[in-house]
């Protein structure tokens, strides 16, 4: 005669309470990992984007985009290299597209006629022809080769060269193209700045945006990519004459307390 019992059902409840702690523990962790290998993701992505900018300026002597001929849109400018394959466009953490004009974040895709992005491109790299309004042509990268700086500080050698790896092509962007400037404020809560054509001031919250725990991934000039801490953004030679040491830097006097409640938790530069 057989002695074998099922359970009882405190014993299954136990192990019911059992299963649902492990998942509420290992839950977070598991997040953490998807979110880790979503950025590693994204900075071998903008690797590929170093061999396309590198290929687009070999192939024009130097020069990045001349905004007259693309529409100011690298999208259509890099085309030819990308050959259509559209997620290239997209950050892996931001890839489902906003529904209409209030549906947008930093984990959202922007939109403008057929593309759907979530990276965005230093427009001060362009080859202007010209001054545009307040941004003036002096000020513009607009070649590889042409890294030396404007440097308005007397104290230093004017146009002493600028290290490539801290001038920023390409990143995470909430739209397609920024002209940051060194006394751009950052925006007042995450997500505040908004999607889109916002004028010509602030534009650095285009890229200040938590997409990667406190940091987002960028390219830079000499097609090396990294992640940059979000007030580290502050420190990078955007153009020529652009100061790495102005009022949102640690040189330049920012203190932790100045900054906006959610970034103050994140590391100073």
């Amino acid at each position: 005669m057989s002695n074998r019992r099922g359970f009882t059902l405190i014993e299954l409840l136990v192990v019911i309470a059992i299963i649902a702690l492990l998942m509420a523990i290992l839950m977070p962790a598991l997040a953490r990992v998807k979110k880790q290998a979503q950025s590693v993701s994204c900075q071998a992505r903008l690797r590929q984007w170093g061999l396309i900018f590198k290929f687009y300026t070999d192939d024009y002597d130097g020069y990045f985009n001349n905004r007259d001929l693309s529409g100011g849109r690298w999208m259509t400018a890099l085309q030819p290299y990308y050959k259509d394959n559209w997620n290239m466009l997209l950050c892996p953490t931001a890839t489902r597209p906003m529904l209409n004009s209030s549906d947008w974040g930093t984990f959202k895709a922007a939109s403008l006629n057929d593309y759907v992005f979530s990276y965005g491109i230093n427009s001060w790299t362009n080859s202007v022809e010209q001054d545009r309004g307040s941004r003036l042509k002096e000020w513009f990268w607009r070649n590889v080769q042409n890294n030396t700086a404007v440097i308005p500080d007397t104290r230093k050698p004017a146009g002493r060269p600028v290290s490539t790896n801290k001038i920023p092509v390409f990143g995470d962007s909430t739209w397609y193209d920024a002209w940051p400037r060194h006394i751009d404020q950052p925006a007042s809560h995450m997500d505040a700045f908004g999607i889109g054509n916002q004028g010509t001031s602030g534009e650095m919250n285009h890229f200040s945006i938590d997409r990667h725990n406190g940091f987002i991934n960028m390219l830079f000039m000499d097609w090396s990519a990294g992640n940059v801490g979000l007030k580290e953004l502050w420190t990078l030679k955007w153009h020529r004459a652009f100061d790495t040491t102005g009022p949102w830097t640690r040189a330049g006097g920012a203190r932790p307390e100045d900054w906006p409640t959610w970034l103050r938790r994140y590391k100073d530069y």
